[in-house]
């Protein structure tokens, strides 16, 4: 322990992973290892479920201790179909990324399912982080990724009228319309 201002206590920052210990490369106690995974270049975990396992992997980080799901987004790889995945896993036009943190344990992991573009559709993860309401909404509404499950999924960032999700790389340029109104006098 190390003393602070005023000669108060501090705790620890955190504890460093030791043997048995979970850490980068290492899965958290509870998540099933038999899912393909990589390491970051920051030395994080990154998991790569089916679609069918997918809630089920979510789930196990969750009582494992990552208390936080930081970030939900989906990504249109339609022109980079070649990008590095590891073996036992193929490379779909869509990918949903999630980023969980552990702030106990101060550990981050990222989870990243294939979604494929014949049927854009993953299940929802609104039952186990209640926070990802928004984040589906706005990754269906921008590239056109369902969420099976999600009670209210609809466009959050565009009009109800529009046609489209103007994100995916295969959006036609010059589609998106411009309002001619002028502002007003200020």
């Amino acid at each position: 322990m190390s003393r602070g201002r005023g000669g108060g206590r501090r705790r620890p920052l955190g504890r460093r992973p030791g043997p048995g210990r979970p850490g980068p490369g290492r899965p958290a106690a509870g998540v099933p290892a038999r899912r393909p995974r990589s390491a970051g270049s920051g030395g994080e975990e990154i998991a790569f479920p089916d679609r069918a396992h997918y809630v089920e992997l979510v789930r196990a980080y969750r009582n494992a201790g990552f208390e936080l799901c930081a970030d939900l987004c989906a990504v249109d790889y339609l022109s980079h179909p070649g990008r590095s995945l590891p073996d036992g896993v193929e490379p779909e036009r869509f990918e949903v990324v999630v980023n969980l943190v552990s702030l106990s344990e101060k550990r981050r992991v990222r989870v990243r399912v294939q979604v494929p573009e014949a049927e854009p559709a993953v299940p929802s993860l609104i039952e186990v982080y209640p926070g990802v309401d928004a984040m589906e909404r706005e990754a269906f509404d921008l590239l056109g990724v369902r969420f099976e499950g999600h009670p209210d999924l609809t466009r959050i960032l565009m009009p109800e009228d529009w046609e489209g999700h103007p994100l995916r790389k295969d959006y036609g340029v010059g589609r998106v319309r411009c309002s001619s109104r002028r502002p007003g006098p200020r």
